[in-house]
């Protein structure tokens, strides 16, 4: 109320004032609108230094001897310097060298307006310094380019333009590469580059060239072609492939590939993704019209979409589809994606709450798969799921208790085995009893499950009472951890030692009638031991009087509790005969296999894993895997690998990459089958990397089916700063060679 008595009172005043005072008042209030405005547009102020400065103060100051002249960020250096005060037009000549934000222009001469920041430079030379991105740490660091050009004009604040230029991110004394332009505008304010009749040299080798191309200063994203991929492969012969990007907006992208295979054809890939604050995905589709060498049209397409509704409520979708069963032998170029046999085709819808003392969480799914058969080698194919509804929840520290829940409902649906719907319900409360350095948690549950057979096209031989299984299960779990300093070899440790024991007790159910849709046996490991099933889904339980006794000791990091090493042996003792089976008669003996692991850095710069399986019955190792790294230094690592499983596989795998002399290195993986007596996966190249640009040479060949193999050739040249030419073989190299370190051409 009184802002708005005091608002009246000055209408009033100026009601009441004379139109002499009234006129008076107006120009002062609007002089003073006007200054202030001019004061926030006024230009930075101009300072200048110099040994010896004459001139009219009002009109023309020129100086002369180590001249710098200063204004806002930029700063103009030379020998002698004229400037007009009125027209802020400068004229500078004589080691002329301008500083802004990084960026040293140096030439013979400069004109330049300050306001309009128009002007022009003669031959001048320039070093200009980019902010970027580190694709695989992503640390912000600076990249420094050079060049020189036979005139440089400004055309506008932080615009400029070069005539026939010359430009490389090789260091001084170094030009291996550069890109070389007839017309090149530069807008550092939208971090753009716009070359006209663009070539690249390498080694004083023209290598490239185009008409026209923009690109992107700092490497944000930015419309425009990529680099070509150029490449081969054993199926598809020779390939080159010129990639076009989409920056559509901020949050939205599309990558447009036409691929040319010498042997198949035109194929166009497509990869389009989108990011909103609710919402995100990538969407892929590939199209190859015409395959030569298949006579027929193919394609390959995929979803994968994350949605958040919001209150506790999620949902996605992965589709994924592809034209026949030899898609990605034939035109992948990748071990990855060549293994694929079940393409998943799925959506979800998710909701989850918490409460201070509990959560509970809801999902329904439905699923299907296109299978790609091997002629060599079929599988079945899995279970569709339409739907599956789950249900979990858990209330914690009830009267000291834990209460848990978890359900589910699913309608299996095959088409040639058994259909039918299962239910599944399993509540249990356990009370855990533990302290700092120990624990003590029995536990109790019921296991129901019930099957609706009735819509099975197939016979059902199950009788009524078959259908509905009751499984209570104890378990009770303990252990204790012991601690104690240890120095060892100069270094301190704190050692532990962690006994554990763990009891399960489930009666034995008659479940051999029971269809079986998505159980199978766990293979037996340090996890499964604290497991109360041996049994993966809900269609088995297993019948157990069983103890499991571990006993693990690792070595840790005093300052920051980081495990160096870790030592661990376990054994499950059972107290009588397992009788349900996948088929198999029942399992008899007292003990299980014995299980011994070892992992952690067992000496300095080298690095273990391994596990070894030991049948104490039949005398015999049934699995033994050992993995051991050395790693020298980043560029410099050496992996070796051994697998078996008794009568199954045996399989030897040495990856590594090394420097071989100057600025050569090598890279090289080897996975050998010994059973088969054949290469698996087989991988040599070479690397060469110099100060701003890299090359690799890369061969690959790895199986695809029962009897097919694929070769694929990656060449590529990466310049720094600018592009890369050929095909990528990075992908290829961190997920054949561990611990691969890519080097040089940043």
């Amino acid at each position: 109320m009184r802002t708005a008595r005091a608002t009246n009172s000055f209408k009033q005043k100026l009601i009441n004032m004379s139109p002499t005072r009234f006129f008076l008042f107006v120009f002062v209030f609007l002089s003073a609108k006007a200054f202030a405005q001019a004061a926030e547009q006024a230009p930075p102020p101009v300072t200048i230094e110099a040994e010896r400065i004459e001139g009219d103060q009002q009109e023309i100051f020129e100086a002369s001897g180590q001249v710098e002249l200063r204004e806002g960020e930029q700063a103009i250096f030379a020998d002698h310097l004229k400037f007009f005060q009125i027209s802020r037009d400068l004229q500078a000549d004589g080691n002329v060298r301008v500083e802004k934000r990084g960026d040293v222009l140096r030439g013979p001469k400069l004109n330049l307006n300050l306001d309009t920041q128009t002007g022009e430079m003669p031959q001048p030379e320039f070093r200009l310094v980019e902010e970027t991105t580190d694709d695989q740490t992503g640390k912000q660091t600076e990249r420094k380019a050079r060049g020189a050009a036979a005139t440089l004009l400004f055309e506008g604040k932080n615009l400029y333009r070069l005539k026939d230029t010359q430009y490389t991110t090789c260091p001084a004394g170094n030009d291996d590469w550069f890109l070389r332009v007839s017309d090149l505008a530069v807008d550092r304010n939208e971090q753009i580059g716009v070359a006209k009749n663009a070539r690249i040299v390498f080694k004083q080798v023209p290598i490239m060239y185009t008409p026209w191309m923009d690109f992107a200063l700092g490497g944000q994203r930015k419309s425009g072609l990529l680099a070509p991929i150029f490449g081969s492969t054993a199926s598809g012969g020779t390939e080159i492939a010129a990639p076009f990007y989409w920056n559509i907006a901020a949050n939205r992208d599309a990558t447009l590939t036409p691929r040319l295979m010498s042997k198949r054809g035109v194929m166009l890939g497509n990869e389009f993704r989108y990011l909103e604050k609710s919402f995100n995905g990538v969407a892929h589709l590939d199209m190859l019209p015409d395959d030569r060498i298949a006579n027929r049209g193919r394609y390959g397409m995929s979803l994968l979409h994350d949605q958040r509704f919001g209150e506790g409520w999620s949902g996605g979708l992965n589709l994924n589809r592809v034209s026949d069963d030899a898609y990605f032998r034939d035109l992948a170029n990748g071990v990855t994606l060549t293994t694929q046999t079940n393409l998943l085709r799925q959506g979800t819808l998710s909701y989850g709450g918490h409460t201070a003392h509990g959560s509970w969480s809801f999902n329904t799914l439905v699923q299907r798969f296109q299978t790609l058969q091997d002629p060599l080698a079929p599988i079945t194919p899995p279970y569709y799921r339409t739907p599956q509804l789950t249900l979990s929840a858990n209330r914690q520290q009830l009267a000291g208790a834990d209460l848990n829940f978890s359900g589910g409902w699913v309608d299996f649906s095959h088409p040639t085995l058994i259909n039918g719907k299962r239910l599944t319900l399993y509540p249990s409360i356990s009370y855990p009893l533990q302290n700092s350095f120990a624990h003590f948690t029995p536990k109790l549950g019921l296991h129901h499950t019930r099957y609706d057979l009735a819509v099975n096209p197939i016979a059902n031989p199950a009788t009524p009472a078959a259908r509905i299984r009751n499984v209570p299960i104890f378990s009770l779990d303990s252990g204790v951890v012991f601690e104690r300093d240890l120095r060892l070899r100069g270094e301190r440790f704190i050692q532990t030692l962690e006994p554990r024991a763990y009891y399960v007790r489930a009666p034995f159910r008659d479940q051999s009638t029971l269809p079986n849709f998505d159980s199978a046996e766990i293979d037996f490991n340090f996890a499964q031991m604290f497991a109360e099933n041996r049994f993966s889904g809900e269609d088995r339980i297993n019948d157990a009087d069983q103890v499991t006794i571990a006993l693990t000791s690792r070595l840790l990091d005093p300052d920051n509790g980081s495990e160096r090493l870790r030592v661990a042996g376990g054994q499950r003792l059972h107290f009588r005969d397992r009788r349900v089976t996948l088929g198999t008669p029942p399992v008899t003996g007292a003990k299980s296999d014995f299980l011994l692991a070892l992992g952690g850095q067992i000496a300095p710069k080298i690095t273990a894993d391994a596990g070894w399986q030991y049948n104490q019955n039949l005398s015999r190792t049934e699995k033994f895997n050992t993995a051991i790294r050395y790693q020298a230094e980043l560029g410099k690592v050496i992996n070796l690998g051994y697998r078996y499983t008794n009568s199954v596989l045996r399989q030897v795998d040495a990856s590594a990459q090394w420097p071989l002399s100057g600025r050569w290195h090598g890279v090289a993986r080897i996975n050998y089958s010994l059973n088969d007596r054949k290469i698996l996966e087989g991988l040599g190249g070479l690397e060469y990397n110099a100060a701003c640009w890299s090359a690799r040479f890369v061969f690959q060949r790895y199986a695809t089916a029962t009897q097919e193999a694929a070769t694929a050739i990656f060449v590529q040249l990466e310049l720094s700063g600018l592009t890369q030419i050929g095909s990528n073989p990075l992908d290829t190299l961190k997920r054949s060679v561990p611990g691969y370190q890519r080097s040089g051409g940043r």
